[in-house]
């Protein structure tokens, strides 16, 4: 059976690293002009030689953008269900060595942070939670989608890698899309990252997406914590990911997003910082490299940076996230995955979608074209 693991043996980290280095001025240009890219020419997008030609390259991206989406933003919001994890993550608030109170919520708290949600207009909602198979596991988010499938148009869940079967359980409940992130594709130091519990099984993450596509998935959604490594090089690795599994699903559709490390209960410091110019370079770099790939962008962005790439790549954006379970409503005290940086209202965030020339959606999907 193939998978992506058999593509990405063939690759190198050091090798990518030392082809970013070499890209020059010329290839980059040789790159914008070209009517079908490849993923050599993504990688001369992404790479430091293609910093001087951003404007360009923003001006690219605002036209393929709206060529292929409109002028429109999908809005959606997290609902965190838990906060126990049975992993050790050096970056992460919910890891288990952080010595903090832990919280799962009820079938009546879900329904509370769903009239809240709804409420606020939300009709997307992500469910996310800690990796704790025997307290959230199938059972679990099967009971949750049951209950507030009713409630929302679309549901994506962000949880722990999952077998294709319970994937496949999940799809035929009415789950739309599921994102998983690799952190890192950098192999030699994942471990470090990820010293305890199911999640330091490298492979076994990296495979995640085929299973999700296997599964019949609607929607998969990938990318890195940008701070952990070279976030060119971790690029160049999520963008061959998605190269494979378009090429493999065709018939799901596929997002990238950018998460950048934020603080978060006893985390480590980034590894790499990260720039707001970088961030632009490579969501550029994306959406000219694939036009039809979706962008979304989440409150760990500030407002002044949300604001301006509306017109410039984002096809999806969170609003009013709150990042710990319970946090709308229930239990407003209980850990916080992480920091959000834009605190502003979803309401607030319509109005300055709206103030871009955009429109704000608050659904991309509805129930009654699935064939459930």
């Amino acid at each position: 059976m193939n998978s992506f693991k058999d593509i990405f043996e063939r690759y190198q980290w050091d090798d990518i690293k030392f082809r970013l280095g070499k890209v020059t001025h010329s290839d980059v240009l040789g790159s914008l002009q070209k009517k079908h890219k490849t993923l050599d020419d993504f990688l001369n997008l992404l790479s430091p030689a293609a910093a001087q030609e951003l404007e360009l390259m923003a001006k690219m991206t605002r036209q393929l953008t709206q060529k292929r989406f409109g002028k429109t933003i999908q809005l959606y919001a997290p609902m965190y269900l838990s906060n126990e994890c049975q992993n050790i993550c050096t970056y992460c608030g919910f890891s288990l060595d952080n010595d903090v109170r832990r919280k799962t919520l009820s079938d009546t708290e879900l329904l509370i942070e769903a009239s809240v949600l709804k409420s606020m207009g939300v009709n997307h909602v992500l469910l996310v939670s800690g990796e704790a198979n025997k307290t959230v596991g199938i059972s679990y988010f099967l009971n949750a989608v049951g209950l507030l499938r009713s409630h929302f148009a679309n549901i994506s869940i962000e949880v722990q890698p999952l077998s294709e079967e319970e994937y496949l359980q999940l799809h035929q409940a009415g789950v739309y899309s599921v994102l998983v992130y690799q952190e890192t594709y950098h192999r030699e130091v994942y471990k470090e990252y990820h010293p305890k519990g199911k999640k330091s099984n490298f492979h076994f993450r990296l495979d995640t997406p085929d299973r999700i596509g296997r599964a019949g998935i609607h929607k998969i959604g990938l990318g890195v914590l940008l701070g952990l490594e070279d976030w060119r090089v971790d690029s160049f690795f999520n963008a061959l990911h998605i190269d494979y599994l378009q090429k493999q699903y065709w018939k799901s559709r596929f997002s990238v997003s950018f998460p950048r490390l934020r603080p978060a209960e006893g985390i480590i410091e980034p590894n790499f910082i990260m720039e707001d110019k970088d961030l632009l370079q490579l969501i550029c770099a994306y959406r000219i490299w694939n036009e039809d790939l979706e962008i979304s962008i989440s409150t760990r962005e500030n407002e002044k940076f949300r604001d301006n790439i509306i017109s410039l790549g984002a096809t999806s954006m969170s609003a009013a996230s709150k990042t710990n379970p319970g946090g709308y409503a229930v239990d407003i005290e209980s850990l916080e995955q992480f920091e959000t940086s834009d605190e502003r209202s979803m309401e607030e965030v319509k109005i300055s979608i709206r103030k871009a020339g955009y429109d704000p959606v608050m659904k991309d999907w509805d129930p009654a074209y699935s064939g459930f």
